[in-house]
């Protein structure tokens, strides 16, 4: 089953390690050192035009990628739940 989290971007549920919200949780050093370090080896998808909302890690065999999305951590949330 798949979440859909903007701009026809779908992610495996089963991908998913984690739904963060941007503005609690790059108040962090180490989670703006983690995006940062993201952005520089590629592994960020920005499926939005709007100021991102939250973001969603996934790993996929190994590989981590973090999408940002215009979607409310709870709205993600809801729709997960609703899938499962």
């Amino acid at each position: 089953m798949y979440l859909h989290v903007g701009n026809n971007k779908n992610i495996k549920l089963s991908d998913i390690v984690g739904i963060f919200d941007t503005d609690t949780a790059t108040i962090s050093k180490n989670t703006k050192n983690y995006l940062s370090g993201s952005e520089k080896r590629g592994e960020t998808v920005n499926v939005t035009y709007e100021l991102p909302k939250s973001f969603v890690v996934t790993a996929v065999k190994g590989k981590n990628t973090v999408y940002f999305s215009q979607l409310s951590v709870k709205t993600l949330c809801q729709r997960a739940e609703d899938i499962l």
